[in-house]
């Protein structure tokens, strides 16, 4: 059994939704909502079995063929490696897409699926709704009664505004509509650039100190990004002052920066990314750490659709994971509109979502909406 093809495929175009301009990237950037009309990555073995990915850039596909073709499938770790070595990784469109479409591959040739794999512990996971705009205080608590209604246990929210008091009069609001009913995460987002400058506030030592102790006092369960991703120093004061759980590591590219995370006490929860560090491989070894360190692990979103659910096999065999990303701020960026593209029905009930249980990902996508060339 062997590799006979790598490939870029594509998803037709459902609808175009509009505009969002996400919190991370205030006057600077929008992104396009929309339902399909982007790529996705196959490899298809000489059996015809083909097991599918997030998208990959045309080189990362060129060189991934050219190594893997006429290759077994099934040394996924080793693949990995020697391609993060052979290729370049650009998040969001690198080697995630192959090491995920490798593992979905793993899966259905054993007829089980990733976390039955990896040691599968749990079947429902508990996802939290995370918003992706940064809006005033009021809206953003009815958004949050609206995710009471949908019967979600758990949300969270953008914090940085240019007044601070509106950040804390924007949890005191939620927590007024909520009456308890939600937990409580939010988000500083001051992790995106490794350089002392990005978009919107940024945020000083001393803000980030006021604003976990605050969000201590108002009961959040965690603070994330509150300074850059390599101030490791930094962070760990900010995990000494044991107020608000700091948690972070989304936009960290290799293994290696976890270790240093550790060894300075850093976060509280580590939070990797499969697209940005290429793939589920490197995420079961900081799972690993996680373990090792007691620490908690819950992976940033994943993309949306085919890095959440790889995310969620994950979370399926870690005990320390108490909750499952998943970009969720309707209608524009409403989790059903990736998930629109999948055969099965992944749907939020009651608070849970249940973690796929057929071979591999255990998700396909609508043969109707697949363009191949």
């Amino acid at each position: 059994m062997k590799i006979k093809d790598v490939r870029t495929s594509k998803i037709k175009l459902v609808e175009h939704l509009g505009e969002v301009e996400p919190a991370w990237t205030p006057g600077t950037a929008s992104i396009t909502s929309t339902i399909g009309g982007y790529n996705f990555t196959e490899i298809e073995l000489d059996s015809g079995e083909v097991g599918i990915g997030p998208v990959c850039d045309e080189i990362t596909i060129q060189d991934s063929k050219e190594y893997l073709v006429g290759k077994s499938p099934n040394n996924v770790k080793h693949h990995y490696k020697y391609l993060m070595y052979r290729t370049r990784n650009v998040p969001y469109n690198g080697l995630a897409g192959i090491d995920i479409a490798l593992w979905d591959l793993r899966g259905k040739i054993h007829g089980k699926s990733i976390s039955e794999m990896l040691g599968k512990k749990k079947y429902k996971l508990i996802p939290y709704a995370s918003y992706v705009i940064l809006s005033d205080p009021d809206e953003r608590a009815e958004m949050s009664k609206s995710m009471i209604e949908e019967g979600w246990k758990a949300i969270k929210v953008r914090l940085h505004h240019d007044d601070e008091e509106l950040d804390v009069l924007t949890i005191k609001k939620i927590q007024e509509i909520s009456k308890g009913k939600l937990d409580i995460l939010v988000d500083a987002n001051q992790a995106q650039s490794p350089y002392p400058w990005q978009p919107g506030v940024i945020w000083d030592l001393n803000r980030a100190k006021r604003m976990n102790q605050k969000m201590h006092e108002l009961g959040c369960y965690w603070l994330e990004e509150p300074r850059p991703r390599y101030n490791f120093g930094e962070l760990s004061e900010l995990v000494a002052m044991n107020m608000t759980k700091i948690a972070g590591g989304e936009n960290n590219t290799v293994i290696s920066d976890f270790y240093e995370m550790i060894n300075k006490n850093s976060y509280d929860i580590l939070q990797p990314e499969s697209m940005v560090m290429g793939g589920i491989t490197p995420l079961i070894e900081i799972g690993e750490i996680a373990k090792k360190y007691n620490k908690e692990i819950v992976p940033h979103h994943g993309g949306g659709d085919l890095g959440v659910v790889a995310h969620m096999h994950l979370l399926a065999t870690w005990d320390n994971s108490p909750y499952c990303e998943m970009l969720n701020d309707p209608p524009l960026s409403s989790y059903k509109n990736k998930f629109f593209i999948f055969n099965e029905n992944l749907e939020v009930i009651n608070g849970e979502i249940k973690v796929p249980n057929e071979p591999g990902l255990g998700v396909s996508i609508k043969e109707d909406l697949i363009i191949r060339e």
